[in-house]
């Protein structure tokens, strides 16, 4: 059974991991933010400067070189936002997977440590029930180990596929300039 003074401990501890994942929360927000701002700077500052390019074109074969010189960078440059927003949510996600990941295993050692106090404290005869609760226990924690490899694999995949398509956009958008 648990004490007023545990209860109290606990509540304080789980309101303090609900500020800290607000606080993350935040922070993320503030770098998107910030990302976004930044683009927005940036892409007005050269917008301005390919209209005074375009406003300096003498001929249609200037008017073709100047376009085709402006495909290029605008990949890169959208490669390097989504990179850049690809960074600041994953690792939102990971503290926020971080802390469950703890949480979940103070609760798992809270609740194995009542598991085997109840074992301790089980009459005589029940030592079957308490070996196949115990096993239940171990078994679910096996499963959620599983899962959460299954899910870290997953994301490292999802990364990986990520990168190569940012590299494969970038890289066709500079074969694409070449040509031209």
């Amino acid at each position: 059974m648990l004490t007023p003074e545990q209860l109290i401990a606990t509540q304080k501890a789980n309101l303090e991991t609900l500020h800290g994942l607000t606080t993350k929360a935040f922070e993320g927000v503030e770098k998107l933010v910030e990302l976004n701002l930044q683009a927005t700077k940036a892409a007005l500052n050269e917008s301005n400067q390919h209209a005074q390019a375009l406003l300096s074109v003498k001929d249609a074969q200037e008017l073709i070189a100047l376009q085709a010189s402006l495909f290029q960078p605008l990949s890169e440059k959208a490669a390097a936002y989504s990179r850049h927003l690809y960074d600041i949510a994953s690792g939102t996600s990971a503290e926020f997977t971080k802390a469950f990941e703890g949480k979940f295993a103070e609760s798992q050692a809270q609740f194995a440590a009542l598991v085997e106090n109840a074992a301790r404290n089980a009459p005589a005869g029940s030592e079957t029930a308490v070996a196949m609760m115990k096993s239940a226990v171990a078994a679910a924690n096996n499963a959620f180990e599983s899962v959460q490899k299954a899910v870290k694999q997953a994301t490292d995949v999802a990364e990986a596929n990520f990168n190569a398509v940012a590299t494969s956009a970038t890289n066709a958008a500079k074969s694409a300039a070449k040509k031209r």
